[in-house]
């Protein structure tokens, strides 16, 4: 184990030369995948060249017996089958013995051979059109890679998506020229994956995190919405505390897990691999909690983790935990987990809290021009402590996490897919659902115009929301996104002259513009005591995610 002074070095290379074709049979004697039975066709012989001498072929003469074989195996001795058909053909050939073995939940990786990628859309001679079809509703999971760089990590789920929660057959269609393509480097990390499911952690491996935790230099905590959505915030403190980890949140959160202002709290995990690997390469142990393993964003290509990095993921999705490309994975539930390891955590010694973080100053508006940054200041000061938050504004992410006191459960909600449109009609109906907490949606004037007429909703319930709209005329994220893709001439960025005064004003809703600091707070004091439905429209700067 790496001590605690480690630091943010180079992350150690992982080398690789070899193909696609290796690393899966490798993968495959990792999940103890020692028979294929089968019924080969011309898109199967690459893949069943130089198969390891631990992996007998077993030979039926037609796809259904094959299919039958491997039930039988898989039900008599416990263990995943694994089957290769010859195309769509063969696999129409299985299909009434996959009937067999998706009732009697048989764990099953059937895979086919498919036509070379670029000649697929043309239906090409053995081609298996729409092959992720095929099997369906006959297998649980069924998938086509959407590259060949993605074949092993595919792979891997069929595995782990055969044997996960209620067992069955799974369905994979392989191209068959993505075998001699040279697998990634990040793909060697599959051969260390693990995966397990326990309705509530055992005694036993309660113990073993424990230990594991008690025995790490630096700790990463990473902690999902999910954490927020069970209730359980209050032991995630606990169990931060206790292992004096640093705390992250999982990349693009839309629930908050855990105080944004915390001593050991270090912000929003940036959405991308080279981000992700960047900021955890100083760890020791990386525990995920929570959270899918990871929902990258902007395309920045790097190794996933150093090779020394200890990483442990703790879901309660079995299917989010069968994709993930690395780490050890847990399935069970979060809020029992997050209760028991916070438990059997002891304080580590010398530890003490450390102070609340302090807010970053900002500037008074000029001209009646707002740095978004300083209306997030003003709100903190002059909402109330206990305010729930929708926010539909993704250029100014920063400046939110690094501006508000978020310590309260269900105090901050985002659109989970990103998809515009969420901000306005949640808050409508986050108000709703906590009626005895104020909600303010912090809305950009982008966003807002996708779920616009949710103020008609407002105004005819009297729903006592505030919507504030950041206004900028333009897509402030898709501006940053143009920069980092080198597309700074695409057309459609700006949303120019909207008058949102009064298209709320025709919806029903009251409506003020500010533009000093001070009419700011008078405007949010009376739109919060009047107990209606209120919007206030504040022109900002243009700002970066």
């Amino acid at each position: 184990m790496k001590t605690q002074e480690h630091t943010a070095e180079a992350p150690t290379k992982i080398e690789s030369t070899r193909t696609v074709r290796s690393l899966v049979h490798d993968l495959m004697l990792k999940h103890g995948m020692f028979r294929i039975f089968g019924n080969p066709g011309s898109n199967e012989l690459p893949f069943l060249s130089d198969l390891p001498k631990e992996i007998e072929y077993v030979l039926g003469l037609h796809e259904q017996v094959v299919v039958g074989m491997a039930d039988g195996f898989a039900q008599a001795s416990g263990e995943p089958a694994f089957v290769n058909l010859h195309a769509a053909s063969g696999t129409g050939n299985a299909m009434g013995a996959l009937t067999n073995a998706f009732y009697s939940r048989t764990p099953l990786v059937v895979t086919a051979g498919q036509q070379v990628r670029e000649t697929i859309g043309m239906h090409s001679f053995l081609s298996n059109v729409d092959a992720a079809q095929l099997t369906k509703p006959l297998t649980k999971w069924s998938c086509e890679p959407a590259s060949a760089s993605d074949v092993p990590r595919s792979f891997n789920e069929a595995v782990v998506q055969a044997q996960a929660s209620a067992p069955g057959p799974v369905y994979l269609s392989i191209p068959y020229d993505d075998w001699d393509h040279e697998a990634s480097p990040n793909d060697e990390l599959l051969l260390r994956r693990s995966y397990s499911e326990e309705q509530e952690l055992s005694a036993s491996a309660v113990g073993r995190l424990a230990e594991t935790i008690a025995g790490a230099g630096r700790i990463a905590l990473i902690l999902g919405s999910a954490v927020d959505t069970v209730g359980a915030n209050e032991s995630a403190v606990a169990l931060a505390e206790n292992t004096g980890a640093d705390v992250y949140l999982a990349p693009s959160p839309y629930r908050l897990p855990f105080p944004n202002k915390h001593g050991q709290f270090r912000g929003v995990l940036p959405a991308s691999i080279h981000g992700v690997n960047t900021a955890l390469a100083p760890y020791d142990l990386v525990l995920v909690i929570g959270a899918p393993v990871f929902r990258y964003h902007q395309y920045e290509p790097d190794q996933y983790l150093d090779t020394d990095i200890e990483f442990i993921h703790i879901t309660d999705d079995a299917d989010e935990a069968a994709r993930a490309p690395f780490g050890t994975a847990i399935v069970t539930g979060i809020r029992r987990a997050v209760e028991l390891l916070a438990e059997a955590v002891e304080p580590k010694e010398g530890l003490a809290p450390l102070a609340r973080q302090d807010f970053p100053d900002t500037e008074a508006p000029v001209d009646g021009i707002f740095d978004p940054a300083r209306v997030f200041s003003l709100l903190r000061e002059n909402a109330p402590a206990d305010t729930a938050y929708v926010v539909e504004s993704t250029s100014t992410n920063s400046a939110f996490w690094s501006q508000m006191d978020l310590q309260d459960p269900s105090s901050y909600f985002w659109p989970a897919s990103g998809g515009l449109g969420f901000g306005m009609p949640a808050t409508v109906g986050v108000q709703m659902g906590l009626p005895d907490r104020q909600v303010i949606g912090i809305i950009g004037d982008g966003s807002a115009n996708y779920g616009i007429t949710a103020l008609w909703t407002a105004a005819q319930y009297d729903i006592p929301v505030v919507f504030i709209v950041l206004k900028n005329g333009t897509y402030g994220a898709l501006r940053w996104f143009s920069d980092l893709l080198g597309t700074p001439d695409a057309p459609g960025m700006d949303v120019p002259d909207i008058d949102f005064l009064s298209l709320a004003r025709g919806y029903g809703v009251t409506a003020s513009t500010v533009d000093s600091d001070d009419s700011f707070r008078e405007t949010l004091a009376a739109a919060i005591d009047s107990r209606k439905p209120h919007l206030i429209e504040i022109n900002t700067s243009l700002t970066q995610p």
